[in-house]
């Protein structure tokens, strides 16, 4: 894992705190979307849909430190959107490590040379460079050339200027074990903090749908990704929970925690999550946590969470379960997930329960003839 020390105590002594208090529902990480607005346009991105009047917006300073002083996670992932392309994003990373929370700034870095300057290096402050891959892949997903160049460039920059740098890469369909654990090994030799890694989320607005990967093929793929890892005695560095990890290769059956990593954004706190953009808002996180119908979601409860294994769901049921189960994660953490033998099965999905149960005697109509 390549957090570093300091930042595992501070969100360690939180989640402690969370269960002497009793807190059954309690936030991980912020997700503050300031923006929609992005210079690229992803295959997989269902963000820059939205109509330029919606683009044109932006939370303003005020709104993102209400968010995090409302919210209270012990981190914060600004994505967007480009959040570079903010005016205020100086203003508003400082704000927030006033407040010594830990800011994860996703970037996709064609800016990050030309604004760098604006920030400072800080143990709280990490730039989260998105990279699908390396150079004719990453390039194909973001649908331009040349980018995967100046991104390694920036990271480059960010890395000689003493900032904490860590790479985003989201998996599509197509995707190989072989090609994975590549880059894998050319995210550690550019020296960054470590990798977050994971399966697109097949947004509905997205201008391609054939990108994303089903739920089978995502076990399939990071076995393989992990067996690449173990035979050839890898040491890569992945910012993620063993369990979560564990999870992606179908050895553990978790259910979505959306409240895990709450979205606040240009029209307000989102319902469930950061990937579902069309289930309603509200105006204060107390709302959201009050208000939403959580048992609606989930990979068996909701067609549209159906193939979803997003760390932004399942990162927090993996750290809930390595608080329950200590040992369980230290044993997982030392051996690596499993990539042999059966997978957990699979629920059956709720609404096709439904499809199978027999009708009750109420619901079958009854047509009534008139004789007379």
């Amino acid at each position: 894992m390549g957090v570093p020390l300091r930042q595992q105590i501070a969100v360690g002594s939180y989640l402690i705190k969370q269960k002497l208090k009793g807190v059954k529902k309690y936030p991980l990480v912020l997700m503050l979307e300031p923006l929609f607005r992005c210079n690229l346009a992803c295959a997989g991105c269902g963000k820059i849909a939205h109509p330029e009047d919606i683009l044109d917006k932006r939370l303003s300073y005020e709104e993102c430190m209400q968010a995090v002083d409302e919210c209270g996670a012990p981190m914060v992932s600004i994505p967007g959107g480009e959040p570079l392309l903010h005016k205020e994003m100086p203003q508003i990373v400082q704000g927030i490590i006033a407040r010594k929370k830990y800011i994860y700034l996703c970037t996709n870095a064609l800016l990050l040379k030309k604004r760098i300057n604006d920030y400072a290096p800080s143990p709280y402050l990490t730039f989260s460079v998105h990279l699908d891959g390396l150079k004719e892949r990453h390039d194909t997903s973001v649908c331009q050339d040349g980018v995967f160049d100046r991104a390694v460039e920036a990271i480059k920059l960010a890395l000689d200027k003493g900032f904490r740098v860590t790479v985003n890469c989201t998996l599509f369909q197509g995707e190989t074990p072989e090609d994975v654990a590549e880059f894998l090994d050319y995210a550690m030799e550019l020296g960054v903090e470590g990798a977050t890694i994971a399966p697109g989320f097949s947004y509905e607005h997205a201008p391609q749908q054939d990108v994303f990967i089903k739920t089978q093929d995502t076990k399939k793929l990071f076995r393989g990704i992990f067996d690449i890892g173990k035979k050839l005695k890898r040491k890569w560095t992945l910012n993620h929970s063993a369990l979560y990890l564990d999870y992606l290769a179908g050895n553990q059956d978790y259910k979505c925690t959306p409240w895990g990593n709450p979205t606040r954004n240009v029209f307000g706190w989102q319902k469930p999550c950061y990937l579902l953009a069309d289930e309603g808002y509200v105006n204060t996180f107390n709302e959201l946590l009050e208000d939403t119908p959580w048992e609606k979601y989930g990979s068996s409860s909701n067609p549209k969470c159906a193939q979803c294994m997003a760390h932004c769901g399942y990162e927090a049921t993996a750290v809930e379960d390595t608080l329950q189960n200590p040992w369980k994660a230290f044993m997982v953490s030392m051996k690596g997930p499993r990539t042999t033998g059966e997978m957990v099965s699979e629920p059956v999905p709720q609404w096709e329960e439904e499809k199978k149960s027999p009708k009750k005697l109420s619901d079958i109509p009854v047509t009534v003839t008139n004789k007379n």
